[in-house]
Formats: structure tokens, C-alpha cells, sequence
């Protein structure tokens, strides 16, 4: 409670500061929504149109949670791993928060040391979006109008989230938007925390993993990528075929946080993942059109106080965060990610529930 004045104080500097349509969709009603068809059930709030839960049976029949989150919007609202949400209007990270775009240099507002992350203190995953259709049977779209000079980005954009459950247990999610003024930078990301053994089973290290990539951007001690694109053959990187979570773990400093490219067609969507749950039988496998796929296993997450009064600690998930590039502003190797006025973005993901009994994953490459 103690934190309460603190954050309705912030949020009216918040409002004064972003102008009148910006502060209009600020004072959105948060809430929670629910969609349902079938066996999967998902909530959602408008707040950083975030995915809230998803529930699925397991192989012995059990119904279960298998996305981290909090019991309350309020606390999504103080979350700092941006637990399910969208992040934009750049996801992942801008070297120096910096950037120069047809002979402009752009200064950005740096979150993470000297650089910015996830679209900047004030990014897409901390705003109310405007619930623009909601059909309890099958979808809900959240939009969102973000203003020219957010955060330090270039030009107005217009941003759609729309969720939509499909029958057979699918869930596709599609990010579009316009820019309306100016060339800009933009990389959507959906920042779901996934546990397929259920968000309160603690660590995801023996749940089989399979990427279809055989390269990945290689970074700095800051997480910056170099600029070179590397084949994972001979790294721990190395998931073309199905290998556990922690089965190479240790040979990294601190855990996976690292974009692959995606192999297949660019802009076509595309295998992306398969995870697999051996104690749960759940299967999760992940199609989409982008370039690159962030793998996160919730390194930074310790002492999280989640549903239920579970705590999560490093490891409780992982995140599979299809997007552009890292820092591609900065890289004239990497696929674009400017959005042109005229030229609208779109971003698809589908995600495919199913169940297996078998004591580990076949390699469906």
C-alpha cells in the first residue's frame, strides 16, 4: 500500500507530460479480459497488453497455469521484467540509446545503463492501451497511439495488438502499425514468461528445447550485439536439435539471452520452436514472420513475488521473443527495422498447444 501515492503521482506526470491524445488513452480503464474457446482459457489486461494467464490441461488431465504473472493489475503496473506484456517501440536493445536515420541523429532515453531497452523508461509494455474490439469466444484487440518524440523516437505511430484463439488449442498473435509522419525505427516483441510444466513448478532447466536457427547474433558484456552473425554449430548455442534447457547451461556466465536468425524465408512465417514438458506432457510450438527470436530463461527474475504468493526465481521460464534484430539501427548488416509512412509493419506469431506422452522431443526439423 505504501507505494500507492508514489505511483498515482508518477502516473499524473505521466499524463501531463505525453499531451492531450496520449493522456486520453492514459486514462483508459485497466482491466482484465478473458477469452475462452475449448480447453485453453487466456486472460489479458490492457495494461502493456499484456497476456495475464493461459491455461491448459496437462497429459493427466489437470488444468494449469503456464505463464508467470501477478494476481493484481496493480502490480503489473510496478512489474520491472515486463512479464508478458508488448515492448516497443524498439524491443531489446539500442547501443547508447542512439541512432542516426537519413542524416539525423536521434538521442534516445537511456534504461539500462548508458542504453536503452525494450522501447525506454516509459515503453509500450507501460502504457494503457484502448481496447478497441473484445469478443469473449475468440479475440480482443488492444491499439495504441504513440506520439512523435516518444521516448525520443521519430514520428507518430498507430499499434495494434490482436489476440485470437483458434480451435485445437492455438493462440496467434499479430502486432500491426502505421507510421503516420516520419521514417522510424520500430520491434515489437510479446514478452510472455513461459513455465509449460505451470508458472508455480519452478525451474523450466529439464524442458526440451528446439530452434530453428542455425546462426545467432553474438554480443557484448552489455548484451550489445557485435555485428557479426555466427553459426551456433560447436556452441551452447546449438538447438537445432531438441536439447534441455540446462543441458549446456553452465557454460554460460549467467544464462541464454541471445537472438537467433531465424532460418527460412524472410517476412514468411516460419517454424520458429517447439519446447516440450516432459512431466506435464505439454507441447508448445511457436511459427512467425520475423527475422529473429529472442531466448531468455528469465535470467534476471530473483524473489519475484507472483500468483499466488509463488515466488519466482532465475530460470522459472523462458521467453521466446520473435522480433528484429538487436540494435539493426546500428548495424547496416541486419534486416531493417524502419517503418515507412505508407508502408504499414506486421508482425505474426502463432503459438500451438498440444500434448505428448512420449519421454522427450523428436526432432520434427
Amino acid at each position: 500500500m505504501a507505494k500507492a501515492p508514489f505511483f498515482w503521482f508518477f502516473f499524473f506526470i505521466l499524463v501531463v507530460a505525453y499531451g492531450s491524445t496520449t493522456a486520453s488513452a492514459r486514462m483508459e480503464k485497466v482491466g482484465i479480459y478473458e477469452l475462452k474457446k475449448g480447453e485453453m482459457c487466456v486472460k489479458f489486461t490492457n495494461w502493456g497488453a499484456t497476456i495475464v494467464s493461459l491455461t491448459l490441461p496437462d497429459k493427466y488431465g489437470k488444468v494449469g497455469d503456464i505463464v508467470l504473472g501477478y494476481d493484481s493489475v496493480k502490480e503489473y503496473m510496478n512489474d520491472t521484467s515486463y512479464i508478458g506484456s508488448v515492448v516497443g517501440r524498439v524491443a531489446n536493445r539500442i547501443a547508447g540509446a542512439e541512432f542516426t536515420l537519413n542524416g539525423v541523429h536521434y538521442k534516445l532515453i537511456p534504461n539500462e545503463g548508458k542504453n536503452m531497452l525494450h522501447g525506454g523508461p516509459v515503453g509500450f509494455s507501460d502504457v494503457v492501451w484502448k481496447v478497441k474490439e473484445y469478443k469473449k469466444d475468440g479475440s480482443i484487440v488492444f491499439s495504441y497511439h504513440s506520439h512523435d518524440g516518444e521516448e525520443g523516437f521519430p514520428g507518430a505511430l498507430e499499434v495494434t495488438v490482436a489476440y485470437t484463439l483458434h480451435p485445437g488449442n492455438k493462440l496467434t498473435v499479430e502486432m500491426k502499425a502505421k507510421a503516420l509522419s516520419k521514417p522510424t525505427p520500430l520491434n515489437l516483441a510479446q514478452h510472455t514468461y513461459w513455465n509449460l510444466g505451470n508458472h508455480n513448478s519452478g525451474h523450466i532447466l529439464s524442458q526440451h528445447v528446439q530452434l530453428f536457427a542455425s546462426r545467432y547474433t553474438p554480443v557484448d558484456a552489455q548484451l550489445i550485439p557485435t555485428g557479426e552473425i555466427a553459426t551456433v554449430k560447436g556452441t551452447p548455442y546449438d538447438f537445432l536439435k531438441p536439447h534441455t534447457v540446462g543441458s549446456r547451461i553452465n557454460k554460460l556466465s549467467n544464462g541464454y539471452d541471445i537472438n537467433y536468425a531465424l532460418d527460412g524465408v524472410p517476412g514468411k512465417l516460419k517454424k520458429t520452436a517447439v519446447v516440450k514438458d516432459d512431466k506435464s506432457g505439454r507441447v508448445m510450438e511457436l511459427f512467425t514472420n520475423q527475422p529473429g527470436v529472442q531466448f531468455y530463461t528469465a535470467n534476471g527474475l530473483r524473489d519475484v513475488k507472483g500468483k499466488g504468493g509463488y515466488v519466482y526465481q532465475p530460470h522459472a521460464a523462458l521467453c521466446l521473443e520473435t522480433q528484429g534484430f538487436p540494435d539493426s539501427v546500428n548495424h547496416p548488416n541486419f534486416p531493417s527495422t524502419i517503418v515507412y509512412p505508407g508502408k504499414d509493419y506486421k508482425h505474426v506469431m502463432v503459438f500451438k498447444f498440444s500434448i505428448s506422452k512420449t519421454h522427450h522431443l523428436v526432432s520434427v526439423r
